[in-house]
């Protein structure tokens, strides 16, 4: 019999015979016998639905929708049936409208079954797995038509994400902002806790004390290449609860739990808790006739009992009450979410289950991305009296079970949301000094944000990494305060201190330990607060430029769930001199360009920052636009080096990524354009005394947005190829006719191939200067002048430039 039959149709006989207790369900009307085993039906029943719905779904994607390219679609047909009881007793019996859920990414055909037969996703999109348009390969809350609270697919950031997502409910009520957002439930495959991320968060201090915060970790034993290696669980268990987490273990189902409280039953408790994971596996997928030996021999003292608890056990029903997990049996699973719902703060519950519980692969090691061939396929059907042909059949409305998923949707069903009010800033009052750096001005303009529009403001929350200090919000948090759900002591004395570092649920800067993993990872949540709960907020995050690779997962993920934020990316370069390579990143700006829901800036003036950031937050305070990374200096810039320029045309210009600083005589012998970006605009400048002497004039533009710059030649150049691009060849909307073509020079304290498309976009000759190696400690002149950034580097690229025109025939 295979193993469907062994799991599912004894697991029936075994029921019937077997006095269990099943707890009470809104819809019964009696604790009766029949009133519990009509319960028990209807669970059993919509549980084997879900499975057939989730299995046809990958079936039929990958054996009945033509395949035009010959490439595999995928999906995971035994990671889903692992987690069929786990999302069932949370859709059908637990989860409310105000709660929130992440689900474990091979689940996906799970979650979308459960929503089509709650009657939330049409039947035209259960063909359409891993099709274009249709249903995604993993939750997607910007993509999947059915509402996924959150996008999963990268393991290791979805629990993180709901800690945060409850710590911004958290926020929200501490500011009496009345967060939508009730409970919090992540749905973890076990193999998951291998990746750092999530202890990264179980330990961080921000996230003590957050409630109504669950992780369920379906805990198969399996991952994608193999058996995972021992006794794994209890280490997991002991490392959360160390970090004040509750931890529940969902181990065995009822039936199981029953045989081992008969006599000799603590022997076979003990037996199968100190069982390697391999060992179990093992007996779920030898004979059923192996399985009561494999349990007794070389037991030694615990022989005798194992013979008496298990002497009126045939062999077939052995097996399935082996098989009968905690992860698989809605009463040990409600038990627990019970339980977690009256933890003091966050709850784990390790939810036992079997891989591919109900399949013909159910327990093989190799099931990972197994798929039921045709013949297997049809043999489920017939099981489950089913039709291949015609799947997706839904339950009729005056079913038991149809009345058991009108009650569940009608709990579960989510009013509309109101349209958040657009929180606008106007221009401030910013003194900048006449000497001063991108990241002093930055925290200057957080200050002058918060006196000149303070009601907008107020949606404004800042984080960091534990670097508030030296990314220069200390004047910000002096303002704001450090958030915390409680007061807290002022042991220190800070009140007398020029730094205020107090704690109190009025404060607007949320401080993180040295995690930038966590820190992007909250700056996503912040920045779907009105998505998630309701409210809108206005995040900002300060990190070193250099470390953004080291969240960058965690930066990703936020961007493609729909975030919106600013990452404020300083210091930058090896501009931040003395600190060495470590310290000096270089990297960050391709990153800018290269990732899609983010616009990339990196300003040179006081002036650009105010009005970049003026533009960013505004549409973030509106509810659109993408998020924003500024990247920022140290190095001080004289200020009167901006162009004395009034009027709306440069603001645009700056917003829009690129503006003219200076123009050369076009009546000159030689002509070069300087593309400049950020901390190196000054070495531009001083370059140009040094190119006339050779009679060379040069025309500046100060580039504070290489991303925009890019996007903006991108458009031209299509717009050229399609034939609509209109007058002379000027992609930038910068250049004079004559000017097209010049020999180009551009210069970035960064990764010199960021600006490399300068050169095809504008046709042109074109050297781009950058740091091309890791930096050192050095003085800022010794580093320009080592990486050629400095304006004897420009202008020896510039004289290179021009003799190389000179020498053409």
């Amino acid at each position: 019999m295979c193993p469907y039959g062994r799991y599912q149709y004894q697991l029936r006989c075994i029921v019937q015979n077997t006095s269990l207790t099943t707890q009470r369900h809104p819809h019964m009307t009696t604790h009766s016998h029949e009133a519990i085993e009509q319960l028990a039906d209807v669970r059993r029943s919509v549980a084997d639905r879900i499975l057939w719905l989730s299995t046809a779904m990958i079936h039929r994607a990958n054996n009945v929708r033509p395949n035009t390219d010959g490439m595999k679609v995928g999906g995971h047909q035994s990671s889903c049936a692992s987690s069929i009881h786990i999302l069932s007793s949370l859709f059908f019996e637990t989860l409310g409208a105000d709660d929130r859920i992440a689900i474990k990414p091979h689940a996906s055909p799970v979650y979308h079954s459960i929503r089509y037969l709650l009657g939330d996703l049409d039947e035209s999109y259960m063909d359409q797995f891993r099709a274009f348009g249709g249903l995604q390969a993993y939750p997607s809350r910007t993509k999947d038509p059915d509402g996924s609270d959150f996008s999963t697919g990268s393991v290791g950031l979805p629990g993180p994400a709901v800690a945060f997502a409850a710590l911004t409910r958290d926020y929200l009520d501490s500011k009496n902002l009345s967060p939508t957002a009730g409970r919090f439930f992540a749905h973890l495959g076990d193999a998951e806790l291998d990746e750092g991320s999530n202890w990264e968060a179980v330990a961080e201090p921000a996230l003590e004390g957050i409630s109504r915060c669950v992780w369920v970790i379906d805990v198969n034993r399996q991952s994608l290449d193999r058996v995972v290696p021992g006794i794994r669980i209890e280490r997991f268990r002991q490392m959360f609860e160390v970090n004040g987490w509750t931890a529940i273990v969902a181990k065995y189902g009822s039936l199981l739990t029953e045989l081992m409280s008969r006599p000799g039953g603590h022997a076979l408790r003990r037996r199968i808790d100190d069982m390697p994971n391999e060992e179990y596996q093992g007996l779920l997928v030898c004979d059923s006739s192996e399985v009561r030996e494999r349990l007794i021999s070389g037991t030694g003292s615990l022989q005798r009992d194992l013979e008496r608890c298990l002497a009126d056990v045939g062999d077939d029903e052995l097996q399935t009450r082996i098989a009968n997990l905690g992860g698989h049996d809605f009463e040990t699973l409600n038990s627990a979410y019970q339980e977690a719902a009256v933890a003091p703060g966050p709850a784990v519950i390790f939810a036992y289950t079997v891989k591919g519980y109900g399949l013909e692969a159910a327990a093989d090691p190799r099931n990972h991305a197994a798929l039921l061939t045709n013949d297997q396929f049809n043999v489920f059907a017939n099981q489950l009296a089913m039709d291949p042909d015609k799947p997706w059949q839904r339950f009729d409305e005056d079913s038991q079970e149809g009345q058991y998923a009108a009650t569940a949707h009608a709990r579960v069903a989510r009013p509309d949301a109101e349209e958040s009010r657009s929180y606008q800033f106007v221009d401030t009052n910013l003194n900048a000094p006449d000497v001063t750096s991108t990241q002093d001005i930055f925290g200057r303009m957080l200050v002058e944000l918060d006196r000149t529009s303070p009601d907008s403001a107020q949606r404004i929350v800042t984080a960091s990494a534990d670097v508030a200090t030296s990314t220069n919000l200390s004047s910000w948090i002096n303002r704001v305060g450090l958030w915390s759900r409680s007061e807290s002591e002022d042991y220190l004395g800070f009140q007398e201190r020029v730094l205020k570092w107090i704690e109190s649920p009025e404060g607007r800067h949320i401080e993180l330990g040295i995690s930038e993993m966590n820190l992007m990872i909250m700056l996503g949540q912040l920045g779907l607060a009105e998505q998630i709960s309701g409210q809108r907020l206005i995040p900002i995050g300060t990190i070193y430029d250099p470390f953004v690779a080291r969240g960058l997962d965690g930066l990703l993920h936020a961007l493609y769930s729909g975030s919106r934020f600013m990452l404020v990316a300083t210091p930058s370069g090896v501009s931040l001199s003395s600190e060495g390579g470590a310290h000096q990143g270089v990297i960050t700006p391709s990153i800018g360009i290269a990732t899609p829901g983010l616009t990339y800036y990196e300003p040179a003036f006081a002036q650009d920052l105010e009005w970049i950031m003026l533009h960013s937050l505004n549409a973030m305070g509106a509810g659109i636009g993408e998020s924003t990374l500024l990247r920022l200096s140290t190095r001080p810039v004289n200020q009167a080096l901006f162009p004395a320029i009034d009027g709306d045309r440069l603001r645009e210009d700056a917003i829009a990524g690129c503006y003219r600083l200076r123009s050369a005589d076009p009546e000159a012998l030689a002509r070069i354009n300087i593309f400049a970006v950020g901390a190196v605009v000054p070495e531009a400048i001083d370059a140009v005394p040094l190119l006339a002497e050779e009679g060379i004039d040069t025309n500046v533009f100060v580039v504070t947005s290489p991303d925009l710059l890019n996007r903006r030649m991108t458009a031209a150049t299509l717009e050229e190829a399609a034939g609509t691009f209109e007058g002379y060849w000027d992609p930038i909307g910068l250049l004079s006719d004559s000017e097209v073509g010049l020999p180009t020079i551009s210069v970035i304290d960064g990764a010199p191939s960021s600006m490399a498309f300068l050169g095809s976009a504008l046709d042109c000759p074109t050297v781009n200067l950058g740091v091309s190696e890791y930096g050192q400690s050095g003085s800022l002149e010794d580093l320009y002048r080592h990486f050629e950034i400095d304006a004897q580097g420009i202008y020896q690229s510039g004289l290179a430039l021009i003799d190389r025109l000179r020498r053409r025939p």
